[in-house]
């Protein structure tokens, strides 16, 4: 089972990494102006209008040009504002290529400093070298900020220590659409960056975030996998504070990670959450320090 670029333990690595296959950029009509385009890396969020295409993350390098062709096909340009939700590789890999074309980079600071020093994720062996200036963004920001355009009130908000330490959702008020960057993957357990500043109590605390800004018509676009709604994130949070609380009893009592996954403490969750990246013996390997 593929989920829009990760189909198996192994694809995350790959992801990151930037290897992509001939996979068409796709797109899914979420209003007459937002869109979400799946393909390989993260999804991407994109709203369309007379003020100029505003993007959310940018997949790779060597997708921009899909990505560029697929937006004016649906009547927009080069993008003027791109957010980057996160420093990683498969939501930024584009930042350079539209860089050059003058698109406006934003992020939280955090994402900026990652992408200024390199980075390194040990569980994949993965180590990213430090980006050129025009790939940074040029706009930072600690908290919140917003924007106004195409008769959209755009929040971007930053979640503190959720799937790293830079993370942001963005919801678009008007339209009652929000992009939830890797806080959420749609359908199965998420990789938490805990190298980076993830942590799971964060990761629900931004999910909670993102249910009080949701109602029973809101439309969610995941960092992967297919448009959520709101039972699909109350499922979601509710995988993520089972699996908190369990392990984090059996981290306290002193357990390694290898005990804890002999222990098989999220086995019962597998079949719901274990079709994606990881099966549960993995994400507990993935995550432990984060608990």
């Amino acid at each position: 089972m593929k989920f829009f670029g990760f189909g198996s333990s192994l694809a995350l690595a790959i992801a990151f990494t930037g290897s992509v296959s001939a996979q068409q950029i796709e797109h899914v009509a979420i209003t007459d102006s937002i869109h979400m385009l799946t393909g390989d890396g993260g999804n991407i969020g994109v709203l369309i209008g007379d003020d100029g295409t505003f993007m959310i993350d940018d997949k790779f390098a060597p997708l921009t040009e899909e990505i560029v062709n697929q937006v004016k096909a649906l009547g927009g340009e080069t993008p003027r504002f791109i957010i980057n939700t996160h420093f990683h590789g498969d939501h930024t890999g584009g930042n350079e290529n539209l860089g050059e074309l003058g698109s406006i980079i934003v992020s939280h600071a955090n994402v900026r400093t990652r992408l200024v020093d390199g980075s390194e994720i040990k569980a994949f062996n993965m180590v990213t070298p430090p980006q050129p200036d025009v790939a940074l963004p040029i706009i930072t920001f600690t908290s919140n900020i917003t924007f106004h355009l195409n008769g959209e009130k755009i929040s971007v908000i930053h979640v503190p220590n959720a799937h790293t330490d830079g993370d942001s959702i963005v919801h678009f008020g008007t339209s009652n659409v929000i992009h939830t960057g890797d806080v959420v993957f749609n359908g199965f357990y998420p990789f938490i960056d805990t190298d980076h500043g993830g942590t799971v109590k964060g990761t629900i605390a931004a999910v909670a975030k993102i249910l009080e800004l949701a109602d029973g018509s809101t439309k969610i676009i995941p960092g992967h996998g297919p448009l959520a709604d709101q039972e699909a994130l109350i499922a979601y949070r509710n995988m993520l504070i089972i699996a908190e609380e369990r392990l984090s009893k059996i981290k306290s009592n002193g357990k390694s990670v290898d005990e804890v996954v002999a222990d098989n403490p999220l086995t019962d969750l597998d079949h719901k959450w274990g079709n994606g990246i990881f099966k549960s013996d993995q994400w507990i390997r993935i995550i432990f320090d984060g608990v």
